[in-house]
This record gives structure tokens, C-alpha cells and sequence, in this order.
């Protein structure tokens, strides 16, 4: 109620979902939509200031993070997905060719899907950090695979990155963009990490 959500826009998913979980379980929270989810981040922050709850903190991606808490004993999880009419890219309208492993420090400059998985971020700002990431198209976007990589920096915000660059190419428009992906399975050490608080 704090966040002023409807409660239509909840859900539960994990071990309560599949009707296997304990007393000992945690409560795996999801909020549908990108608006709603940053109401309910306002939220906790806000009870978690009064002393109503308190986030607890498993490693340092958690505490910036900040997406886990305990209420009255109970630890919660709380995840956004995308509504319907936020799932921006379609299947089959795009083709994905794997160019290389960059390294790279950057800026964002978009954080309005970062919540999500995969997360997406805009970014500009792009330094290389070795020579083969001196790259002459730059990525305009990262997009973590990795869920622990949702909404782990801000807008504005500096980040340093390790994953696998890709071209985009819309097969209706011929048009490409470029784009870094941290997940894809192929790299030992795919990561994205704030470079500023």
C-alpha cells in the first residue's frame, strides 16, 4: 500500500509457485511493469528509512542492489518484469552476429529497463580498457543475461563492463546498432560493475 501499486500487479513466482517450499522459504516477489517496480523500490526504501523493514545483504551486488529484505522474520525478493506492452523487441525481427569480447568502462544514459531481465542499458561514454576493445562502431546499449546484473547502477552513472560484442541488424529497416551482451556463456569472466557509487 506504501507504493500505491494495484495489487494486480503482483506476483509470486519460485519455490511458492511450484507449491514446494518450506517455512524456511523466502518470499520471491514480482512486480509487473517498470513505473510500478520503481514505486515499490521508493517504497521499501522509505519503511526501510522508518524501521518498518530492513534489507539484508547475501554479497555486494545485493547491497547495491538493495533488493532483498526481511519483514517480520521473512526474507522477500523483489524482481520486476516487463508488462506486455513494455517488450520492446519482437522474435525473428532482428539478427544477431557475435563479433568479440570487449572491456570497457562507460556511462549510463538509460536505466528505464535495467530492472528487467534481461536488464538493458544505454550507455555513451565508451572507453576502452585494452586495445581489443578499441573498437571503431561503439555500443550504444549492455544487455545482462545475468539477472544478478539488474538494476545494479543508475543513470548517469559510470560502469566498467566485460562481455561479448554484438552487431543488431532490424531485417525489416537494414539498420544496426551495436550492443555488448555479459551472459552469454561463451566468456569465463562476463561482468558489469559500478565504477561510481
Amino acid at each position: 500500500s506504501e507504493a500505491n501499486v494495484d495489487f494486480n500487479f503482483f506476483g509470486i513466482h519460485g519455490s511458492i509457485a511450484l507449491g514446494m517450499h518450506s517455512n524456511l522459504s523466502d518470499i520471491d516477489i514480482v512486480v509487473y511493469g517498470a513505473e510500478n517496480f520503481r514505486r515499490v523500490e521508493r517504497a521499501i526504501e522509505n519503511l526501510v528509512a522508518n524501521g518498518v523493514l530492513k534489507y539484508i545483504f547475501a554479497n555486494k551486488l545485493d547491497e547495491i542492489r538493495r533488493h532483498r529484505g526481511i519483514f517480520k522474520g521473512k526474507i522477500f525478493v523483489y524482481n520486476a518484469v516487463r508488462k506486455f506492452e513494455e517488450v520492446n523487441v519482437r522474435y525473428g525481427e532482428n539478427i544477431y552476429e557475435i563479433l568479440k569480447p570487449i572491456r570497457f568502462q562507460c556511462r549510463i544514459l538509460d536505466d528505464s529497463e535495467a530492472m528487467f531481465r534481461p536488464a538493458i542499458y544505454r550507455i555513451g561514454d565508451y572507453n576502452p580498457l585494452n586495445s581489443e576493445s578499441d573498437v571503431e562502431e561503439k555500443p550504444t546499449y549492455v544487455v545482462s543475461m545475468i539477472g544478478a546484473y539488474r538494476n545494479i547502477a543508475k543513470k548517469l552513472r559510470k560502469i566498467e563492463v566485460s562481455g561479448m560484442l554484438e552487431r543488431v541488424k532490424n531485417i525489416e529497416t537494414g539498420k544496426s546498432h551495436y550492443q555488448v551482451v555479459v551472459g552469454t556463456g561463451f566468456l569465463e569472466n562476463e561482468y558489469i560493475w559500478p565504477v561510481e557509487p
